[in-house]
């Protein structure tokens, strides 16, 4: 995992707590306090994640996401922020992160949320959740939903029931990239950045795990 921060406690926070808190699973390769130079950092260290404080100077946290999706579009990217501001959450969701965190929580309490994510999942506060569902546009949605195919249909709903990346390959039957590839071509197909944004209009059409869009 890289982080993107200007605070270096804050960083240094995470890279003492993650090694022991995940069992060794996730620690800190390398850091920045520099937005620009986030994507290359990512691809430099190889990393699976990339933390990104949205208050980071300019160019900022969300255009530096933007930059690490284009460069790396399979990294998983959480945004952090000190602030109770669903507008920037949401842009750094629309930008392509996979979720967004209150930083005031502190390092101990972001490992849980942050393995989550490394497992497939997207996290955000339940609030925040409820705006991106109150603004998901449901007729344009219901259109795009009425024109996937079974499969489409079949990968949305793992996608929304929080299936993780290794559980879906088990469930298709095919690699873990080949699942990374599917779900990123869905997302297109969706007009959405990430799975949170997909599980949101997913609510809104009315297909959910067990469930089928209307009038399908």
């Amino acid at each position: 995992m890289v982080v993107i921060d200007d605070h270096p406690l804050f960083s240094r926070g995470l890279e003492l707590l993650l090694p022991p808190e995940s069992n060794g699973r996730v620690r800190v390769v390398g850091t920045t306090d520099d937005a620009s130079a986030g994507a290359a950092l990512v691809r430099r260290c190889h990393a699976d994640v990339a933390v990104v404080d949205l208050h980071i100077p300019p160019p900022g946290g969300t255009r530096a996401i933007a930059a690490i999706r284009r460069a790396e579009p399979l990294v998983r990217i959480v945004a952090l922020s000190g602030l109770a501001e669903a507008d920037a959450a949401l842009d750094a969701l629309r930008a392509g992160a996979a979720g967004f965190l209150p930083k005031t929580a502190g390092p101990e309490a972001l490992v849980r949320p942050l393995l989550a994510v490394l497992d497939g999942w997207a996290v955000l506060p339940e609030a925040l959740l409820r705006q991106l569902l109150e603004d998901a546009a449901p007729a344009a949605g219901h259109d795009v939903a009425a024109s996937l195919s079974a499969d489409d249909r079949r990968l949305w709903r793992l996608v929304v029931a929080g299936t993780s990346t290794v559980d879906i390959a088990t469930t298709l039957h095919v690699s873990e990239r080949t699942v990374k590839r599917l779900v990123a071509q869905l997302l297109r197909r969706l007009k959405v950045a990430t799975r949170v944004e997909a599980a949101a209009l997913a609510g809104r059409v009315g297909l959910g795990p067990e469930g089928g869009v209307p009038g399908r």
